[in-house]
């Protein structure tokens, strides 16, 4: 009895349920992910990175995910956890004094559309603790509420409104000095 060959390749071309809601999280979130990493670190290309890293992890990941409803808020905590590596990385390397990676640069495209304004605030913000800047990015970049950003962060929503208020006033001091 001879078996066709043909079957595995037409499975091998059918793309399975698991890359299709991948692909789909991909096509709706990439950018808007890119984005918050950009805002975090600085730096566009390290920024894509992180996300297609983020993206990986859920693919290879994607069977002990046991809701897909929580894929998108599992990609948003590996970007930011993502972001927060890169930092470590850049901190050891000031402390070595070795720098292997370009230092983080607004693009030329955000800072030719940024007004003066613009860029006191994105410096200010650049200023400001890292999970201060991860609070501030999901809340008003990504529009989340409290709850979500606590669970993207690991953290009580008490500390995401503490930490947004002295946040805020932080800018507000910064950007009041720089007038």
């Amino acid at each position: 009895m001879k078996v066709s060959s043909a079957a595995p390749s037409i499975a091998a071309a059918t793309p399975r349920p698991k890359d299709d809601a991948i692909a789909s999280l991909y096509r709706t979130h990439a950018v808007e992910l890119i984005r918050l990493a950009l805002l975090l670190l600085g730096d566009q290309h390290t920024a894509e990175d992180v996300v297609q890293d983020a993206f990986l992890g859920l693919h290879a990941g994607i069977g002990r995910l046991r809701d897909p409803g929580k894929a998108l808020p599992y990609l948003r905590a590996s970007v930011v956890n993502g972001c927060r590596s890169v930092q470590r990385r850049r901190g050891r390397v000031v402390l070595t004094g070795i720098d292997p990676e370009p230092a983080p640069v607004w693009s030329a495209e955000s800072a030719a559309i940024a007004d003066e304004d613009q860029r006191a605030v994105l410096t200010a913000v650049a200023a400001l603790p890292q999970r201060a800047r991860e609070v501030l990015a999901l809340r008003y970049f990504l529009d989340l509420p409290e709850r979500e950003i606590a669970a993207v962060l690991g953290i009580s929503r008490s500390t995401v409104s503490s930490t947004a208020s002295r946040a805020l006033d932080a800018l507000a001091s910064k950007l009041e000095e720089q007038k």
